[in-house]
């Protein structure tokens, strides 16, 4: 796992005790090394660096520089002062970088002769990776074996086939999936590919203690071994489970026989079903010892006396399904509605007040008047001419009288 230098801001009081150790990394962080820095020159995480390797040069990565590298030396038990720690060399020229390039393309190629090789000498072992030096003078084959394998005719061939000095490397099968990598099953990256580097056995046993489902398939990671997740909490479950009493995986009452299923830590609770029924009782820490007690003394209790574990907090009532159709009105709507209904009478009253005759507006508003002055305009007569202005003349209202014989 990439650690976080929080202390590459604070200022050095003492050059001469500062840490001169450098944390590089090769291969994409897949392995880390200490390398000690003997130039003058400061390097700064990112930095490309060249350095001691066998019988050549290797190239990698700046991981950590300062005082955080005294702790990580100190967390994995590496001596600060060690006689056997290679030195760095150089910052990284072009052409060193050119040919640790053409060095690393050369990987794929080669694990897949590597694996052919051992195919054909029958040799009960898996090839997993292989990294060549930067210079291309050696390699590092890493493979995997559950038993011991005699390789010293691998390595002959090996040396033979690609012209290097080969230096054989056992890993396990989480060490693989590290190198690898991967998305587990909880959505995360590998545990194993970011920050775990001591591996513990893991057991079923840890799956029985946090009542988990033995099932291979859930319980097993990338790496074909069950996960190592299962011992993250298990302390925790073993110190809560002391206070759970011993011996009470049957307890006898007077329906018979109550067999231990499971105990729930969190609520102090141990499960039990009859064997006439698949119905499970929760029954409390003091109940169980209590039942235990007088079976020692063979006395069958009447009941288990299960807690109710129903919540109190009030169900909430689902709604039924109610017709809202017509029910649901939006103001907002309604608004603009009743404006659009406005502007449309508006526009409609609006042209009957601009081109209605002025004599119809007045017979509207006085009725008797316009009757008075039918006789008048009888009297007019028809030759008259027309008034200046282009009207035509109007025509004398018929005079009808109620009395057939008048005319």
């Amino acid at each position: 796992m990439n650690a976080y230098d929080w202390l590459v801001n604070l200022p050095i009081s003492d050059a001469e005790q500062a840490c001169r150790i450098i944390e590089v990394s090769f291969n994409n962080g897949s392995r880390k090394d200490y390398y000690r820095n003997s130039t003058l020159q400061f390097f700064e995480k990112g930095d490309m660096i060249t350095l001691e390797g066998v019988s050549g040069f290797d190239v990698g990565e700046v991981q950590l520089t300062g005082e955080i590298v005294r702790l990580q030396m100190k967390k994995k038990g590496v001596n600060e002062f060690s006689s056997e720690m290679k030195r760095v060399l150089r910052m990284a020229t072009d052409r060193d970088i050119e040919q640790w390039k053409q060095n690393k393309s050369r990987e794929k190629d080669s694990l897949v002769r590597s694996r052919a090789i051992a195919r054909q000498l029958k040799l009960n072992m898996k090839m997993s990776q292989i990294e060549f030096q930067a210079d291309g003078k050696k390699a590092t084959f890493f493979y995997i074996a559950e038993d011991r394998v005699d390789f010293r005719e691998l390595i002959k061939i090996f040396a033979s086939e690609f012209k290097v000095k080969v230096e054989m490397r056992q890993i396990g099968a989480r060490q693989e999936s590290g190198k690898v990598g991967g998305i587990g099953s909880c959505g995360r990256e590998l545990c194993c590919a970011t920050w775990l580097t001591d591996f513990k056995s893991v057991n079923t046993a840890a799956a029985r203690y946090q009542n988990l489902s033995i099932n291979q398939t859930k319980l097993s990671g990338q790496c074909g071994r069950l996960k190592c997740c299962l011992n993250y909490e298990l302390d925790t479950y073993l110190d809560a489970l002391q206070d759970f009493p011993e011996n009470a995986d049957m307890l006898r009452v007077s329906r018979g026989t109550a067999t231990l299923i499971k105990k729930d830590i969190f609520k102090n609770l141990m499960w039990y079903v009859l064997q006439d029924s698949n119905k499970q009782y929760p029954l409390t820490i003091d109940r169980v010892m209590k039942i235990r007690s007088l079976n020692n003394q063979n006395i069958i209790p009447d009941e288990l006396e299960a807690v109710d574990i129903t919540s109190s907090k009030q169900k909430e009532l689902e709604s039924e399904f109610v017709d809202l159709v017509g029910h649901i009105t939006l103001k907002s709507l309604e608004k603009a509605d009743k404006k659009r209904n406005q502007k449309v009478r508006d526009q409609r009253n609006q042209p009957q007040q601009r081109f209605a005759p002025p004599q119809k507006q007045q017979g509207l508003q006085n009725p008797q008047q316009n009757q008075t002055q039918q006789p008048q305009r009888a009297k007019q007569p028809q030759n008259k001419r027309p008034p200046q202005g282009g009207q035509s003349p109007r025509r004398p209202p018929l005079n009808i009288s109620k009395d057939p014989n008048k005319t």
